[in-house]
């Protein structure tokens, strides 16, 4: 077995991969960026070599800067996590020539699939059954239009080293290819040091399955049966779960045994992942092969008992795989989401900036229930503008899926992110949407249930009346803690009134509290609700039982009242005197400034081009200037027509959220 092992990644996925080879007794060797040089993976490794600048292209993925740190640190092996290098079959060719193992697949299989234009050919001569498409290389735009009309819209262009969403774009008409292949080559370039693209059809209505795979190198292949990766955004995948709620037990099977199959006829050893599109009739198309550990492995591991990470350490030192296909149950059923440094309420734009306050909840694992972390950040560190927007993976596990989603739910809500941007309010308003709960979802599920893009959630009327009923109780202990700390009352919690007002999301809530040594009973119209909490004033998450089931809420202070944010909701909740809350109805709203007549950066980024002069007459839907950050190109068109009148920016300039990159003449 190896005695030490160096990780060609960063973040969350080199955090995983420290904590399998820690428990093997093998030594690791971290790799950092200016950006990382105080990141988690360095200080949990135990040795670190500084690699270069922030951007990937200049350090992470400059094959001659790991090789030298291989050769400073005396590395045996090399795990590549998955992105950077983790595909490059140039890469392992370098391992393979310092006879350094390479803890992925032989060069050969890198070259034959993880290439997905030589993956798609194979699996056609295979007689796989492959989505139609267009499979050599495309010069230029014109070309990619051409293809695209001959294929029939709607498209993807695919970058054919490409994963994790990176150079992916969905083209539905000539404009949307020609822009999208050249905002696809520049992805791929930057974040793969490969651009070149290719076209497939876009399957509407599909569902998104793809089988973890094992091999040794002794001829052994398994399948770790499915995970269903359907909720996907921007071809980016955010909710996945094992097994699928969709699949019986022969197409299991057929899937599993096809996968097997390709993988051996390309010689492919250790952990990959065949992904398909599954029809409604359960009809399945190869997509690809993914050479590397998938981003989603944990769920996988949480219902086999498999560590992949340790396989694949073992595969790579020669030796056999400890298990067959028999021994491979499905064991209960997990859930994992993927916390992201965006901001779900300005079109999930990238979010930078210091982590203030990151708490997850807490990790465990029990015969009922499991919670899984991964995560590549801390407290006080810095989401930077550089890399991948992922920042954790929260798993859950129960012996049910709907067990699975409601531990899920409860996770999510004690998860305290402060001082980024972050899509937890939407991941939690997934797990309650009645799409996904009956788990009859597709990869358009995004989109067409939230076509305007994520606004939060509007609770119903009960919901809000539970959360009513938990803030009362709440004002009344802050109450009586500022009148002890005041010290103008003696007896001052007989001089709390019972009586209160609480508004929250447009509803109103008269309400009476009883309290006692163990709660309180708050009495709202004909409704009572029994509240207990051992919360105190300034906790920034209160932990309540309302009526005998778990309410936990994510609380900030407000002016006469709390932030609460709950299953995807963020809500500003008032508690008032009756009184109060009779003279709060007569006072007027706030209007917001109008920002109609101009450009905002909505997001932390670098102008990659601007596409119009001052004076230029520009319609409805035209590109006016692409911002880049974290690796995603993001082009920004006009709203309506105008003409512009100043601009503010220029290519190079990096900007802040809402800076003015243009003005526009009034009507």
């Amino acid at each position: 077995m190896f005695k030490k092992i160096l990780i060609a990644n960063r973040g969350e996925i080199a955090c995983r991969v420290i904590k399998t080879a820690r428990k093997m007794g093998i030594q690791t060797v971290a790799i950092y960026s200016d950006a990382d040089r105080n990141a988690l993976h360095v200080k949990m490794a135990d040795e670190a070599v500084h690699i270069g600048p922030a951007p990937a292209n200049q350090s992470y993925i400059v094959i001659d800067k790991v090789m030298d740190a291989i050769r400073r640190t005396g590395a045996e092996a090399v795990h590549p996590g998955y992105g950077f290098l983790s595909e490059n079959s140039k890469f392992a060719e370098a391992l393979e020539a310092e006879g350094v193992a390479f803890i992925g697949p032989p060069k050969g299989a890198i070259e034959k699939m993880g290439d997905k234009i030589t993956s798609k050919k194979i699996a056609q001569d295979a007689k796989v059954s492959t989505v139609p498409g267009y499979m050599g290389l495309i010069e230029d735009a014109d070309e990619a239009v051409k293809i695209s009309n001959e294929i029939g819209y709607p498209v993807m262009l695919k970058a054919s080293a490409g994963g994790g969403g990176k150079g992916m774009r969905i083209a539905w008409n000539d404009m949307e290819a020609r822009e999208g292949f050249q905002s696809s080559k520049n992805e791929a370039a930057n974040s793969f040091g490969d651009d070149r693209i290719f076209i497939e059809k876009f399957v509407t209505q599909p569902r998104h399955i793809e089988i973890q795979v094992l091999c040794d190198s002794h001829g052994n292949a398994v399948y770790l049966h499915e995970r269903e990766c359907s909720i996907q955004r921007r071809n980016q995948k955010v909710i996945e779960e094992a097994p699928s709620p969709f699949l019986d037990e022969a197409t299991r099977k057929a899937m599993g045994e096809q996968s097997c199959a390709l993988a051996q006829a390309v010689g492919y050893t250790s952990a990959g992942t065949v992904e398909f599109i599954v029809d409604g009739d359960r009809n399945f198309y190869f997509l690809e092969m993914n050479t590397r550990l998938q981003v989603e492995h944990p769920v996988t591991e949480l219902i086999t008992g498999v560590d992949l990470v340790e396989q694949m350490i073992r595969v790579a030192a020669g030796e056999k795989l400890p298990m067959q296909q028999s021994d491979l149950k499905i064991n209960g059923w997990a859930m994992e989401s993927r916390l992201y440094a965006e901001d779900p309420y300005r079109g999930f734009l990238p979010s930078i900036g210091r982590l203030t306050r990151y708490r997850p909840p807490a990790e465990e694992a029990t015969k009922k229930r499991a919670v899984r972390n991964d995560t590549g950040v801390f407290e006080g560190g810095e989401i930077s503008m550089y890399y991948d927007p992922m920042i954790a993976k929260l798993c859950t596990w129960a012996p049910d899926r709907a067990t699975a989603i409601e531990e899920m739910r409860l996770a999510l809500d004690a998860f305290e992110v402060e001082g980024i941007g972050h899509n937890l309010p939407f991941l939690a308003a997934v797990y309650d949407h009645e799409k996904f709960i009956s788990g009859n979802m597709t990869t358009a599920f995004i989109e067409e249930e939230y076509p305007d893009g994520f606004e939060g959630v509007t609770l119903e009327r009960g919901v809000l009346a539970r959360i009513a009923a938990a803030t009362a109780a709440m004002h009344r202990v802050a109450e009586i803690r500022r009148t002890r700390v005041t010290g103008r009352m003696n007896n001052h919690e007989r001089k709390v009134g019972a009586d209160w007002n609480v508004a929250l999301q447009g509803e109103d809530f008269d309400l009476t509290i009883a309290a006692d040594k163990d709660g309180a009973t708050v009495a709202i119209g004909d409704d009572t609700f029994r509240v207990e909490s051992d919360w105190t004033p300034g906790q920034p998450l209160a932990r309540l039982n309302v009526d005998g089931t778990p309410l936990v809420l994510k609380v900030g202070k407000i002016s006469g009242g709390f932030r609460v944010r709950y299953r995807g909701a963020d809500l500003k909740v008032h508690v008032r005197t009756p009184l109060q809350a009779e003279l709060a109805r007569l006072m007027p709203e706030k209007v917001a400034p109008d920002t109609s007549k101009m450009l905002l950066c909505p997001m932390p980024g670098l102008i990659v081009k601007v596409d119009v002069a001052v004076g230029d007459d520009v319609q409805e839907g035209q590109a006016l200037c692409t911002v880049e950050a974290m690796k995603m190109e993001n082009i920004l068109r006009a709203e309506r027509k105008g003409r512009v009148a100043k601009i503010n920016a220029a290519a190079g300039d990096s900007l802040a959220v809402d800076d003015v990159i243009m003005e526009f003449e009034a009507d």
